[in-house]
C-alpha cells in the first residue's frame, strides 16, 4: 500500500453508481480509478491494479460484497488494503457486521459525489494506520 491515496478500486453492480463513483473520484478527487461490476471481476483486477483503497457494494448478485471482501483478503496483494463498504442499508444492525468483517468504514447511499473524495480520506488514513500499527 502506498503512502498516498492514489488508486481506488470501485465494485458495484449498478452501472449508474459506477459512473458516479468514477466521475466523483477522478474528476473531483483526482484519483486513478478502476470500476467493475462484481466480485469475481474485482478479484481478477485487484492484483494487477494494486489499489490503495477499495469501495465495495454490499448487495451484489452472485458474490456479495462481504464474500468479495473475504476473498480479497486472501490475496497477498490485498493484505492491509482498506475497504469501505457502500450500501443503502444504514441501520447500526446492518453496519456492525460489515465492520466486524474487517471493513475500514461504511459510506451510505445515496452519497454526495461532490464530497465523496473528502469523505473517504479519513477511512483510508484510519485503515493505513491500522496496517502500520
Amino acid at each position: 500500500m502506498s503512502e498516498q491515496l492514489r488508486r481506488i478500486l470501485c465494485v458495484d453492480d449498478d452501472a449508474d453508481i459506477r459512473l458516479l463513483l468514477d466521475y466523483s473520484l477522478t474528476q473531483i478527487g483526482g484519483y486513478e480509478v478502476r470500476c467493475c461490476a462484481d466480485g469475481p471481476s474485482a478479484l481478477a483486477l485487484a492484483p494487477q491494479f494494486h489499489p490503495d483503497l477499495v469501495l465495495l457494494d454490499v448487495m451484489m448478485p452472485g458474490m456479495s460484497g462481504p464474500e468479495t471482501l473475504v476473498a480479497l483478503r486472501a490475496l497477498p496483494e490485498m493484505q492491509g488494503v482498506p475497504v469501505i463498504f457502500v450500501t443503502a442499508k444504514a441501520l447500526p444492525s446492518d453496519l456492525e457486521p460489515l465492520l466486524q468483517l474487517g471493513a475500514t468504514g461504511v459510506i451510505v447511499k445515496p452519497f454526495n459525489p461532490m464530497t465523496l473524495p473528502d469523505d473517504i480520506r479519513p477511512f483510508w488514513e484510519y485503515g493505513r494506520g491500522q496496517r502500520n500499527a
